[in-house]
């Protein structure tokens, strides 16, 4: 059906993409901005066209350029990965209109899953689980915060209040008492217009100490949809996920089979083609209520692809080429685990970092993969998501597989720009995660007052030493050993510090 595809994307995701692309047999086509035109992605794919402009909206959100160049360069297909343009219904609509394929659900499935209190009905509808609350659809500002006033009383406290375009925790206050509602919700309106351009805001039950856990969900244009289990995402930063593992440690197969079923009904209610994710609350009595769906490949989906060995954006493909998935039934093997390093300072409430990657040298070994848009030299801006690499382990077992993940932890060396290597370091240790009792209030119980570095003076005397050879080295990476002109082996000290100095 199509034979050429356009990354409509950047970073490790095209990385991704453009790989499976390949691996299919697919002629393939970049785009990048002018000040992301030597990353890693553009050296990936057959054909790079550099769009006009250095800022986001003007590139890679710039929806009539992209569909401008696919025309142009003869394009079958484009494939949003996520973030950007990946859940624009109105993106999506003007590719299928071009006569371009849309690797991804139907505009219609992206309209009604994008916007949460459309969803919240839709499901109630399908008889899924929805979280005890109300939607409030009025945009006028009083008669809004009077409605939202009115609901709260019989939502009670605590609450949630979210953006009906919301994600990533932009437009939600959470609400303890009654005092503190009015300022909550005025606050939470003014953040969701501004980020989402609709200020409108519904209401939901808080669900303390649950865990957030997530079905992945595939379903092909032959009237076959499928969940390929699930994915514990509780460990969050700012709603943001940090740590990540399949499958739930705590799930029964009974509690499995019943997630799995109302995710497939979630995806059936929209008449939902293609992989897609169905996130669900889950509290420690057992039960379970929809959160919210992403009509997208998931950051997260490796972990999936290591238990299953199903490749997710492969099928992605096949089912945009109209033909059936491959996959014929669940069969999760072992235990994997996902962690996000990103370029940000965790002493100093994880503010972005940027500047060189000096020293870039990845872990290595069975079971260790690392999907990463980065490499040795490359330069860390403030023009895009920090995020260097998605490390992800996997073992038979859990237990092994968190042993995996410390050994790989300790061995990651990046130098020139601040990381969350040791936090996440730590955290494999903390007690939540160790006993797999882990929820979405983890980091904060764990660490109230924010994350430090514990300053022994065995790492300070490493990172003096470090940054001596560092300069002797020019930052230059070099494998253990080398042998000299004269034949003499020469060992390297940087590996040696670092290796006995773990940071």
């Amino acid at each position: 059906m199509f034979s050429k595809v356009l990354v409509a994307n950047r970073g490790e995701i095209a990385c991704r993409i453009l790989r499976a692309c390949k691996e299919a047999g697919l002629d393939t086509v970049a785009i990048a901005a002018k000040n992301d035109a030597s990353s890693m992605f553009t050296e990936l794919a057959d054909h790079l066209v550099i769009l006009e402009g250095d800022d986001i909206q003007s590139t890679y959100l710039n929806s009539e350029a992209i569909i401008s160049i696919a025309l142009k360069e003869g394009v079958g297909a484009i494939h949003p990965g996520f973030g950007f343009l990946s859940e624009r219904a109105d993106f999506a609509q003007a590719v299928m209109d071009a006569g371009i394929v849309w690797i991804g659900p139907s505009p219609h499935a992206i309209e009604q899953m994008g916007d949460k209190m459309t969803a919240r009905m839709t499901m109630r509808n399908a008889g899924v689980p929805v979280i005890p609350g109300e939607e409030i659809e009025s945009k006028d500002d009083d008669e809004a915060l009077r409605l939202l006033e009115e609901a709260s009383a019989s939502v009670g406290y605590p609450l949630l209040l979210k953006a009906s375009s919301g994600g990533g925790g932009k437009g939600m206050r959470i609400v303890r008492n009654p005092a503190d509602f009015s300022a909550a919700a005025v606050g939470a309106r003014r953040e969701a217009q501004a980020a989402f351009g609709d200020a409108r805001l519904y209401i939901e039950r808080l669900l303390e100490h649950a865990k957030h856990v997530e079905i992945q969900v595939l379903a092909d244009s032959h009237g076959r949809t499928i969940h390929l289990g699930e994915r514990e995402c509780s460990v969050q930063r700012r709603h943001q996920k940090v740590f990540e593992e399949a499958p739930c440690a705590t799930l029964t197969d009974e509690l499995r089979e019943a997630m799995g079923n109302a995710a497939v009904a979630a995806a059936e209610a929209v008449n939902y083609v293609g992989a897609g994710t169905v996130e669900f609350m889950l509290t420690n009595n057992g039960e379970f209520f929809f959160l919210e769906m992403n009509t997208r490949i998931q950051v997260e989906h490796p972990i999936t692809e290591m238990v299953t060995g199903v490749d997710l954006v492969r099928e992605q493909l096949r089912i945009a080429q109209g033909e059936p998935m491959s996959v014929q039934s669940l069969d999760m093997r072992g235990h994997a685990i996902e962690v996000r390093l990103y370029a940000e300072d965790p002493e100093q409430n994880f503010l972005p970092s940027i500047g060189p990657l000096a020293v870039f040298i990845p872990p290595e070994g069975p079971g260790i993969r690392l999907d990463t848009g980065v490499r040795q030299g490359d330069e860390v801006t403030p023009y895009y998501d920090p995020m260097l690499a998605k490390l992800i382990c996997w073992a038979p077992t859990r237990n092994e597989c968190l042993q995996k993940m410390r050994r790989a932890l300790d061995e990651f060396i990046v130098l020139g720009t601040t990381t969350n290597r040791q936090f996440l370091r730590e955290l494999c240790d903390i007690d939540a995660v160790v006993h797999a009792t882990t929820t979405t209030t983890t980091i904060e119980d764990v660490w109230p007052d924010g994350w430090s570095a514990l300053h022994r003076p065995e790492v300070l005397e490493a990172g003096l030493l470090l940054a001596e050879v560092g300069e002797q080295l020019g930052w230059a990476r070099a494998s253990h050993t080398s042998i000299s002109a004269d034949g003499e082996v020469e060992v390297n000290p940087f590996q040696t510090i670092s290796r006995r100095f773990p940071l």
